[in-house]
């Protein structure tokens, strides 16, 4: 399923890299621990964290992730902005906690 779909079928604000949205979601990975999303995550999967420095930018990039969704309404800081709207990596804002949005993204994309 493509990025945008996701974007638009959960209300999700883009925040950063909104001309890159037409990534495929191939799966999803939830940590807040840059370490084991690093270990963990796949290409292709939209990651889901609470963490808004812009070293989230740098795993995203590293993983080839389709994205990254902050949960609970938090916002990228300034300079992760600025990093992955040069990076190209969609930073997507939710208000859900990390267990409904988990929960939506999974249904949506495993039907």
């Amino acid at each position: 399923m493509q990025l945008d779909e996701v974007i638009r079928t959960l209300g999700l604000a883009v925040s950063c890299a909104g001309s890159s949205l037409g990534r495929e979601v191939k799966g999803g990975y939830v940590g807040d621990l840059l370490s084991d999303v690093m270990a963990n995550s796949k290409e292709g999967d939209l990651w889901i964290t609470r963490q808004v420095h812009q070293n989230i930018v740098a795993v995203a990039s590293l993983k080839d992730l389709a994205g990254i969704v902050l949960i609970q309404g938090s916002e990228p800081a300034p300079d992760t902005a600025a990093k992955a709207n040069a990076e190209g990596i969609p930073i997507l804002v939710t208000d859900l906690p990390a267990f409904e949005i988990v929960g939506r993204i999974y249904k949506l994309i495993h039907p």
